[in-house]
């Protein structure tokens, strides 16, 4: 439950257009590989969060087996999973929140204050407001509650559920063909995306410690929740698919159009000029498919529900930036400013307001596919890294306790790191560049800066985690549960 909690509704939630502007319903597919490729690298994620018991990230665990300069590009990496993907679901609670606006008080709010400049508007403002909510709410020290997750766990999935209730019974098989309009490059570029969906199941694999007999349990945990996850997704991809359509829409010369371009803002618009529409326009896809089908105002909850529960997520990811930022500036990698707990809230204040502000421009200028991934080029380096780390280690340590093994090692840890490297290769142009260029100052930053005032690389005696002056942790996501990277980690 902890597993399917963590993971479940985000990704689908605001992901569901890109991946069929990519694949059509071929996305179907698309969950499946990045639902293999989450699997195997959250085993292998299993084994060392066993290990490593302190606070829980890929960048501790890198810091522990492989040392500073790869532990620093692995956290330089987690920047863009958390920061970039806290932005992303910014943009998504913004299509829906300013879509349930509009159907509820009929309404007509203008693309040029709810859209980027990539995507025919000129900036988002309420997903820059959502951002900056989220961020003073860090700063005034707000600690998520366990009860409150669960219940926002349980109207995302009551949600889905509905959705694919309303949506699976008059499906019109009409809809499946062609299968893979843009071939299977265009599956493989949708799985590259759409793992953007799985993200969150490292939640579960820091729980090896705590669970009764974690050799025959974790595997059965992960790769279950994971399961469950991947068949709920697929049955709401084909209530999409068989009730509105999913193909991709084509420019004017029946050309590709990528998702997030002004190309496809502009043919959307075209589009919606012409009386028709497609689920690829849409910036609230499922809400706007439950319209379509005859159920507006269940299409309205279903927006008021991805309204009230994706706020907790946003929150989640920057608690999980700033904790990263924390822990680098302990290790005298950041100026010592970034780990500053204010007097009053006994928070890291500094950190967290930077954050915040690099999240709201991300928000306020990017459309929500280019942001995910972005944060997926990010969190495929960091999963490939451990999945190194841990294969290096049975080798180097092999006498170290491990209260989790991963099974079959030798053949679990390759297909991760290829699969990591697949999915990233199926990332666009842009991306891959992108990447490139903050791995190259993530680099310069190190060697000029990092380097030199690094206390393992001066001799200074490793600052403690769990301190005085640590800022609070995260609770889990469901009461009684446990929290990765906590003091019970």
């Amino acid at each position: 439950m902890l597993g399917i909690g963590a993971v479940i509704g985000t990704g689908i939630f605001v992901l569901t257009a890109e991946a069929a502007q990519k694949a059509g319903p071929g996305m179907m597919l698309s969950f499946v590989i990045a639902g293999f490729v989450c699997a195997v690298a959250a085993l292998c994620y299993a084994e060392m969060a066993a290990m490593v018991p302190v606070s829980g990230s890929a960048y501790t665990y890198s810091y522990a087996v492989m040392g500073e300069l790869i532990a620093w590009m692995v956290g330089w990496a987690l920047i863009l999973e958390y920061a970039v993907a806290a932005g992303a679901v910014s943009v998504g609670w913004s299509g829906y929140v300013v879509g349930l606006i509009e159907h509820t008080f009929h309404l007509d709010i203008p693309d040029l204050l709810t859209r980027g400049p990539f995507d025919g508007g000129m900036v988002n403002l309420p997903a820059m407001l959502i951002a900056s909510l989220v961020t003073w709410l860090l700063v005034i020290g707000t600690k998520e509650s366990a009860t409150v997750n669960a219940v926002l766990v349980l109207i995302k999935v009551s949600a889905l559920t509905l959705f694919i209730v309303l949506s699976v019974p008059v499906m019109n098989m009409d809809g499946f063909t062609p299968f893979m309009p843009l071939g299977f490059s265009g599956v493989s570029a949708a799985a590259a995306s759409i793992f953007f969906a799985y993200v969150g199941f490292d939640a579960v694999s820091t729980a090896a410690e705590e669970t009764k007999n974690p050799q025959r349990n974790m595997p059965i945990g992960l790769i279950g929740s994971l399961a469950i996850c991947t068949v709920f997704y697929m049955l709401v991809a084909a209530g999409v698919i068989g009730t509105v359509g999913a193909q991709p829409v084509a420019g004017p010369a029946g050309e590709v159009l990528a998702p997030g371009s002004t190309a496809l803002s502009q043919q959307c618009a075209a589009l919606a000029a012409a009386g028709t529409e497609a689920v690829t326009c849409s910036k609230e896809a499922l809400a706007w498919t439950l319209r379509e089908i005859g159920w507006p105002q269940i299409g309205n909850l279903l927006g008021l529900a991805a309204g009230l529960a994706l706020p907790s997520v946003i929150l989640m990811m920057m608690f999980g930036q700033t904790r990263i930022f924390f822990v680098m500036s302990r290790d005298g990698l950041l100026p010592e400013l970034f780990s500053k707990v204010h007097p009053t809230y006994k928070t890291p204040h500094v950190i967290t307001i930077l954050t915040g502000i690099f999240v709201a421009l991300f928000a306020a200028f990017f459309p929500v596919g280019i942001l995910a991934d972005i944060s997926n080029s990010g969190t495929l380096f960091a999963f490939a890294a451990v999945s190194i780390a841990v294969m290096r280690l049975r080798k180097t340590d092999a006498d170290r306790k491990r209260p989790f093994r991963t099974p079959a090692i030798y053949v679990t840890a390759p297909i991760a790191i290829l699969g990591c490297a697949y999915l990233f290769w199926s990332l666009g142009v842009e991306t891959k560049l992108m990447f490139v260029g903050w791995a190259t100052i993530g680099l310069i930053v190190y060697f000029a800066y990092s380097r030199s005032r690094s206390h393992v690389g001066r001799g200074v005696v490793d600052v403690a985690e769990d301190g005085a002056g640590i800022p609070p942790q995260p609770v889990p996501p469901l009461p009684g549960a446990h929290t990765p990277g906590g003091q019970d980690a």
